[in-house]
């Protein structure tokens, strides 16, 4: 390739990077995984025709889905032979991703832990089509199917999905105050006021890969849930908790004895948290170290 087609490649990859990262990261729900796509697309793209090519923004999208469609069946047996629950990698975004209500909407754990609930095929067509929003005819070039077919698949997911994630979404402002109060009241010992903050039926689920500790199936309900972060802090008195902002929303670091342990990202409703999200295993926090922009356009 000459250094002017060169050049061109370069610069429209780049000028796309951030949304091929954040289609491979929401069909994924890796990071690393995710990365590598982009360089694999990268190679593949570096050798394309540019003047064959009459929209590079759908065709780059297309290289990445297919190769995050293949890793994804790759991995699938990998997840299911997982210790405890698999969770996402969280991401530390930037400013601007929590501003925009329909890209935090998007990549929330709460959002992408149901994405994990779907087949491979179903979850590239969910992605390209109700988060990115790509016509049907495109999505079909990417996925290898046809259109009549991908709109049962969308149809289908989208049923799935609906049914599953959460229905009420809420600002920063309402998330970042039930996460304050969770904190103090677990900085406090006070039980009683991080059972206030706690909605009955909250979901507690942790990812620690086996490598630390964590409860190896979903923890149901305030109380259950109350006594084993109870339980967990009186392991580990040496602990301190701070705000953050992952995957575009409020959460919470963890640190033990100094050492950064952790994430807590969480669902609220109604002033109350009805999801807790955990990750602890050290392979998916590599990611935290500096704020990522994505995009969806």
């Amino acid at each position: 390739m000459s250094s002017n087609r060169t050049d061109a490649a370069t610069s429209l990859f780049v000028a796309h990077r951030n949304l091929l990262f954040t289609v491979a990261y929401e069909m994924l729900g890796s990071a690393a995984d995710a990365e590598d796509v982009l360089q694999e697309t990268w190679l593949r793209w570096s050798t394309v025709d540019q003047a064959e090519v009459r929209e590079p923004r759908a065709y780059l999208v297309r290289i990445t889905t297919r190769l995050a469609l293949n890793r994804l069946r790759s991995a699938q047996h990998r997840r299911e032979a997982y210790v405890g629950p698999w969770l996402p990698e969280p991401l530390l975004t930037s400013p601007d991703v929590a501003d925009d209500a329909e890209l935090a909407d998007s990549i929330s754990m709460a959002l992408m832990v149901v994405l994990e609930t779907l087949g491979p095929t179903e979850r590239a067509v969910f992605v390209l089509r109700e988060i990115f929003g790509f016509e049907f005819d495109e999505i079909a070039a990417a996925v290898e199917k046809t259109p009549a077919t991908v709109r049962q698949i969308a149809h289908r997911a989208r049923q799935h999905v609906e049914a599953r994630r959460p229905r009420v979404s809420v600002s920063p402002g309402e998330a970042r105050a039930a996460l304050d109060a969770f904190r103090i009241a677990v900085e406090t010992g006070d039980v009683q006021a991080m059972l206030n903050v706690l909605a009955p039926d909250v979901v507690l689920i942790s990812d620690a890969g086996g490598v630390k500790q964590a409860a190896l199936r979903p923890i149901l309900g305030a109380d259950k849930v109350t006594r084993f972060i109870a339980g967990g802090l009186r392991k580990a008195p040496d602990f301190a908790i701070e705000p953050t902002v992952v995957n575009g929303s409020p959460a919470l670091a963890l640190f033990v004895a100094g050492e950064f342990d952790g994430v807590l990202a969480a669902h609220t409703q109604d002033g109350r948290i009805t999801g807790m999200y955990i990750v602890r295993n050290p392979q998916k926090l590599s990611w935290l170290g500096e704020e990522l922009t994505l995009s969806l356009r």
